[in-house]
């Protein structure tokens, strides 16, 4: 088991696509996955019912947060009494697991995940079909899910591969704590801080000023994604400071009673801190990059109908040139993960019929990304997160590198 590798989280994974079949006896009272080899050669054939705790979740695009229940899954030999009553040979081994909001969302064709964790808890995923969450699990866990037979991952295939930032990205969907902080600068950021959260923009400048020898000119697809990475790891560990110092002093009514409002309300507060911060984010480093490229933009320009694209470019006044010709504007909405969310981005400018679309989100189904072209919107994802597609995907795709070259040529046009 290495640091920073699937293998600090993972014993063992076993991939496959649910059957007709299966989805209908899912559906009955058996609630019960087949024993066969794979799932044998990850769990033992023990002489007695093992009982797992176990997080069950169902994942699709639509919904910003996966159905998730708490279970204790079976792991016994249906035909363990019989061997010893009349001496049966065959042993018939089964994931007995009870029935839940998880499994009465299960359908022919979705992507099923069985994972043993390193605390000996079963982790069972199942992903709509077709779905760009289903493609990141499947990618996360480098599973090929072709046909109805398990492809089992170990410890050791886990221990080849370092996490990068879509890794990371993916296990935090699924409510996996990777432990992504740095808190090397923490005494630092609190005497800059003064001991609270700074704006985004303060924090994103002082996370830049933290990484050294990035080339924003050369290689802006790197420098978004280091970033990126600092600001979080930085963010994470002035948020546990200083949430830490909350919970110690404690959430208590004026008559000495626990005050659960109090607490409810702090603990929302720092879940819609995290969410609504990456996009900001993205968009301030996102901004940097232009201005060290010399780009001309317009950052939340005003467009039709108060639409308030990400990024106008040249600027807004530009848009709003009745003059200014068209070919040369472009626009850039900007979301730190896509969803179905990418089509709000085709009401934001009637002038500009190509838009552009950057996202952190990898891989996207390629469903998704079909759809997408049609509508004539073109993603931009970072270099370094286009491998993560596939290769039919990857000629739509720009990086970040070439979307600054298209507006500069035209910026220069004319």
């Amino acid at each position: 088991m290495k640091q920073g590798r699937l293998s600090e989280y993972f014993q063992s994974v076993a991939a496959k696509r649910l059957t007709e079949v299966e989805a209908n006896v899912l559906r009955s009272n058996q609630h019960e996955f087949n024993g066969v080899k794979a799932l044998r050669a990850m769990l033992g054939e023990p002489s007695e019912r093992v009982p797992y705790p176990s997080k069950m979740m169902y994942l699709t695009d639509g919904q910003n947060e996966p159905v998730v229940e708490d279970a204790v899954l079976t792991w016994y030999d249906a035909r363990q009494k019989a061997r010893e009553e009349r001496g049966v040979m065959r042993d018939e081994y089964r994931l007995y697991f009870p029935s839940t909001a998880v499994s009465a969302s299960y359908a022919a064709g979705d992507l099923l995940v069985i994972a043993l964790c390193q605390d000996q808890s079963l982790l069972v995923i199942v992903a709509k079909a077709g779905s760009s969450i289903a493609e990141q699990v499947q990618w996360l866990f480098a599973v090929r899910t072709d046909g109805a037979n398990y492809d089992i991952k170990s410890e050791d295939d886990f221990d080849s591969h370092q996490l990068g930032y879509a890794s990371r990205f993916i296990l935090e969907s699924l409510g996996i704590d990777i432990g992504w902080l740095d808190d090397s600068d923490l005494d630092e950021m609190l005497a800059v801080f003064k001991g609270s959260f700074p704006t985004t923009l303060q924090f994103s400048a002082f996370s830049r000023s933290k990484c050294a020898g990035i080339d924003v000119r050369h290689d802006p697809d790197s420098a978004l994604l280091t970033w990126m990475e600092k600001e979080e790891q930085l963010f994470r560990a002035l948020e546990r400071h200083i949430v830490s110092q909350r919970l110690t002093a404690g959430f208590v009514t004026p008559r000495g009673e626990p005050d659960v409002d109090a607490f409810v309300s702090y603990s929302l507060s720092v879940q819609n801190r995290r969410k609504s911060r990456v996009g900001l984010t993205l968009e301030n480093h996102l901004e940097q990059i232009f201005l060290q490229n010399s780009i001309h933009y317009s950052r939340t320009g005003r467009t039709e109908n108060r639409s308030k694209p990400d990024f106008l470019f040249p600027s807004q006044s530009s848009y709003q040139d009745a003059g200014f010709d068209p070919s040369r504007l472009l626009m850039l909405g900007v979301k730190s993960t896509c969803k179905d969310r990418w089509r709000q981005v085709l009401a934001e400018a009637d002038r500009i019929p190509e838009k552009h679309l950057l996202t952190l989100e990898a891989p996207i189904s390629k469903h998704q990304t079909d759809e997408m072209r049609v509508k004539s919107l073109t993603l931009v994802i970072p270099t370094p997160l286009q491998s993560s597609f596939k290769l039919e995907q990857r000629v739509e795709l720009k990086s970040v590198r070439e979307f600054i070259a298209l507006a500069r040529a035209r910026q220069t046009q004319g």
